[in-house]
């Protein structure tokens, strides 16, 4: 251990300062403890020793408070004995270790709420205290007893941190959060900013999460009362407006705003198609005014995220989930996703298995590496990214014995078995860990790029936090902005000239089906599959590696009925064929891919009329998707050969100049505005 730690150093060199007194802090008598007079042979200008002088009384305690902090404990100001005015004034003090004393029983009120937490004291009798003289004229302050004796394990440089005590906020760091709440991003954001700006790793800042969050609880000063009444009206208005925008609301027996939820007539829409895999991302809050938010987004067949919908709730606990979820499949028409991913939270895994009982929950594998550097940094040190490699290794295997045993080998290899965290992730390891969920269709969420994509796009709703009511519409501009971005994405994507890269028919078939996004996955595999041999068996085809003897892929073909399946699974997990399969579809002289395993999803066309929800469109609307329809269609052909380029180019200038000489009534506008956010 560091410096005096477990050693008894307790040294009177003035008799009239041996004064018995006790730690405990129910007594107000002083009770004599029996101490042992030491000399020191030598002294240590970090070590408190007896006869250490001092100006002022703070001084003693800043030069103890950092001994404190380097033997692994911190201290509190105890017992003062003398009062100002009143005889010597004061005389005397007394500065502990924090686990000194035994907390004092509380009286119960069954009126009252008890928070049943729990205290660090332990009866610790470790001190030391200061007297006042004024031996040389200028009153100082002296160390006239030390105890460095301690009944307790004392922490680790890199645990001792985490104490309140040395957990602190500059004035400058504290303008610098204020300044980063008012542009809206999130606590976590705030803290990765700031670990940049200072140079520090992952989870050394000299505070946590929580400082942060209850540093901004005492800036705020508004009335949550208003802010909801004013948030409802903005509902209510936006629904006069727009009749295709939905929301619910619950309140509580006072009357006040407990949850609400919203979505737009677009993302039903794009829920329709692109709702199979969705991500519920509830770990993030409204800075301003410390209420958790849940976002409903997914993926869309060009690769961008798209959002289903949006919560608000006052509580994170089973009740709220449970209504949250509710309410997002009545807004989808009562139609659950195949499968959601979420952070790790209880209370919300329990909702899903109440409320989406044929859904299948994962945990955001994202998330859970995000929390990483605060749980493994300090405990793995210099090996932190060597475990965080072999974590990302057994992670993508593909076999759950793989896993399991590569799991129980990497405990050993780094002495994790005993740590609650890796204990926790093992136990639910069949919601995060791939060899569990390949089964399930994802749609490539679980991808560090897809992840990233989604995590920035979820970023823009936390953007602009100013007011409450306010909220709704910023939203409604940054889903707005994003269907834009994506447009535009979308249109670079289809003026882009697609290589073939293998010349077979079955890749010039699937690149006229479906979006460059996914054709470029589909591509991967079809040049991988190249590499690959297969084998007929009774039962089907062995697909391996051709540089390898042993193992590989079962791939089940029946030609007849159009059906194959592989023992990877990889359709099921992206939807997109894999390249056994695709092996095997070449060797049985199969020129063109089933259209079951072209899944509308990702094909290029996907918004059409037919698709969308009853009630939605008018005819306005129905239009503007046929319009949609077709402009999609001139991209593709367009971009088959320079001068076609150049015609659609040269006429679609004429035609914008003599549509912008029309009129424009504000209902269509309004109508417009609703249904531009649906591509």
């Amino acid at each position: 251990m560091s410096i005096g730690s477990g050693q008894m150093l307790v040294v009177y060199d003035d008799p009239s300062d041996q004064h018995s007194f006790s730690l405990d802090d129910n007594s107000s008598a002083e009770e004599s403890l029996d101490e042992t007079r030491l000399s020191l042979e030598s002294t240590n200008e970090t070590v408190p020793y007896i006869g250490q002088r001092f100006d002022t009384h703070d001084a003693a305690y800043e030069f103890y408070s950092e001994f404190a902090k380097q033997c692994g404990f911190s201290i509190r100001r105890h017992r003062t004995e003398g009062k100002e005015g009143v005889g010597k004034g004061l005389t005397r003090r007394y500065f502990v270790c924090h686990r000194a004393g035994n907390t004092p029983v509380k009286t119960t009120n069954e009126s009252k709420p008890q928070r049943n937490r729990k205290s660090s004291r332990c009866g610790c009798q470790a001190y030391m205290r200061i007297s006042k003289t004024t031996d040389l004229g200028a009153p100082e302050w002296r160390v006239t007893g030390f105890v460095n004796h301690h009944n307790h394990e004392l922490l680790e440089p890199n645990q001792v941190r985490f104490l309140p005590a040395y957990r602190t906020i500059s004035d400058t760091d504290k303008s610098r959060i204020l300044m980063f709440a008012k542009t809206g991003i999130s606590i976590q954001q705030m803290m990765r900013l700031m670990e940049l700006e200072k140079c520090v790793e992952p989870g050394y800042l000299p505070f946590t999460e929580k400082d942060v969050r209850n540093l901004l609880q005492s800036f705020r000063k508004i009335d949550p009362e208003d802010e909801s009444t004013d948030l409802l009206r903005m509902c209510r208005n936006i629904k006069e407006k727009d009749p295709n925008f939905r929301f619910e609301y619950t309140l509580d027996s006072n009357n006040r705003l407990e949850n609400i939820a919203w979505s737009y007539a677009s993302s039903i829409q794009s829920y329709e198609i692109f709702g199979d895999a969705v991500v519920f991302d509830t770990t993030h809050r409204l800075t301003a005014f410390d209420m958790p938010l849940g976002l409903w987004v997914g993926i869309n067949n060009y690769g961008m995220p798209c959002f289903f919908g949006c919560v608000l709730m006052r509580e994170e606990n089973l009740r709220s989930y449970s209504w949250a979820l509710k309410v997002f499949l009545g807004f989808m028409n009562g139609k659950p996703p195949q499968t959601i991913l979420t952070d790790q939270n209880m209370c919300l895994k329990e909702a899903i298995s109440m409320e989406m009982q044929t859904t299948k929950h994962a945990l955001c594998i994202w998330m859970i590496v995000a929390k990483f550097p605060s749980w493994f940094n300090a405990v793995l040190g210099e090996r932190y990214n060597e475990w965080k490699s072999e974590f990302y290794r057994l992670y993508n295997t593909e076999s759950i014995e793989e896993f399991e045993i590569g799991w129980k080998e990497m405990q050993i290899f780094f002495g994790l078995h005993s740590n609650r965290h890796i204990i926790n992730l093992f136990a639910m390891r069949a919601y995060w860990a791939l060899p569990y969920l390949r089964n399930y269709f994802f749609a490539g969420m679980t991808s560090p790029g897809q992840s990233k994509s989604i995590n920035s796009f979820i970023q823009r709703f936390l953007s602009a936090q100013t007011r409450l009511a306010h909220f709704v519409e910023q939203v409604a501009i940054a889903v707005d902005f994003k269907d834009q971005a994506g447009e535009q994405q979308t249109m670079q994507q289809n003026l882009q000239n697609i290589s073939l890269k293998t010349g077979a028919p079955m890749e010039s078939h699937a690149a006229t089906v479906l979006t460059p996004f996914a054709f470029s996955k589909l591509q991967e595999q079809l040049v991988l599959a190249a590499h690959y041999a297969s084998f007929q068996m009774e039962d089907g085809f062995l697909v391996r590696h051709h540089t390898k003897l042993e193992g590989g892929r079962k791939v089940y073909w029946i030609p007849r009925e159009g059906i194959i399946s592989c023992s990877c699974h990889l359709f099921e997990f992206s939807g997109i064929l894999c390249r056994h399969s695709l092996r095997v579809l070449s060797t049985g002289n199969c020129f063109q891919i089933p259209d079951k395993y072209l899944p509308l999803r990702w094909r290029k066309i996907s918004t059409s009329s037919s698709k969308l929800p009853h009630n939605t469109p008018s005819d306005h609307a129905e239009r503007l998707q046929f319009l949609q329809s077709m402009v999609s269609n001139l991209m593709s052909e367009s971009a088959k050969s320079k001068e076609r380029l150049e015609l659609a180019t040269e006429q679609v200038s004429i035609l914008l100049s003599r549509i912008r000489e029309q009129p424009v009534s504000s209902l269509v506008l309004r109508d417009t505005a609703s249904i531009h956010r649906n591509f």
